[in-house]
């Protein structure tokens, strides 16, 4: 019978080791991911065009309308709680430049991956999971075709493409939202509220959001992928593996959106 220090120490050290192994699985992931994207392409394996063009319309196209519902509710509701504050002041004008400020920087970019973390990461983790699970990868490697890239490179590429154009779709219609709440309830002239969020607007704000959107979609591939490959079973291990990755990849999006906020702040 083993002793209560035992016990813990045995608990630690098995979590320390799955943790390890969790760690390497997703580092030699990242690297043949990045190697099969940015490196085989100048070594005569090119990209799977006609597959990264599809994946595009997937995750791009077809994500326009819940993209653009969503992003003018959020531009209306900016655009009423900076009414309340700025109504005392006096200072309705200066909406226009809380609302192009906020969805530019951050709103824009981060309802936009979470959106897309939902619908195309988990996605990638169930098409991937269901493949593994029906030894369909196991069948790419027999025929030396490598997973990675038949499978991953042409999602990061569509995403790393789609996710910035979804973003800039997204503060547009934002936006708009923002000038006809304030239109039509706070009587602000359009053409004011227009000019007032191109005054407001620096070019390093929209560059901000975009290069988030960038990183964004590079890690909402990653973990969709990663989960997709660690299915080891049946249909419930895919569901598990599907909810994983929705969950990691919305609290990694966080955790980066926290470290660019920080690095903008005080290197612009």
């Amino acid at each position: 019978m083993p002793s209560t220090a035992e016990s813990v120490f045995g608990f630690i050290g098995r979590r320390a080791v799955s943790l390890l192994k969790n760690v390497h699985d997703a580092s030699r992931l990242i690297n043949n991911t990045f190697y099969w994207t940015f490196v085989s392409p100048f070594k005569g394996k090119p990209v799977r065009i006609r597959a990264t063009v599809s994946e595009m319309v997937k995750t791009g196209y077809n994500s326009v309308p819940i993209v653009a519902v969503i992003s003018f509710f959020v531009g209306i509701i900016l655009a009423l709680q900076a009414a309340y504050q700025l109504r005392k002041f006096g200072a309705l004008i200066y909406v226009a430049n809380l609302v192009g400020v906020s969805i530019t920087r951050e709103l824009g970019p981060i309802l936009t991956a979470i959106i897309v973390a939902g619908r195309s990461g988990s996605a990638f983790a169930a098409e991937i999971g269901s493949m593994k699970a029906a030894e369909e990868v196991d069948a790419l490697v027999s025929m030396g075709i490598n997973p990675v890239r038949f499978l991953v490179t042409p999602k990061l590429i569509a995403l790393m493409i789609m996710l910035p154009a979804l973003t800039i779709f997204s503060d547009l219609v934002g936006i708009f939202g923002g000038l006809l709440l304030s239109n039509m309830l706070l009587d602000i002239n359009a053409v004011n509220y227009f000019q007032q969020t191109i005054n407001s607007l620096l070019v390093k704000d929209i560059l901000t959001g975009l290069v988030k959107a960038w990183a964004f979609g590079v890690v909402i591939t990653i973990v969709g992928s990663y989960q997709g490959f660690k299915v080891e079973g049946g249909a419930e291990e895919v569901g598990k593996r599907t909810t994983a990755s929705v969950v990691a990849s919305i609290f990694l999006v966080i955790v980066f959106d926290l470290f660019f906020t920080t690095l903008f702040y005080y290197f612009t």
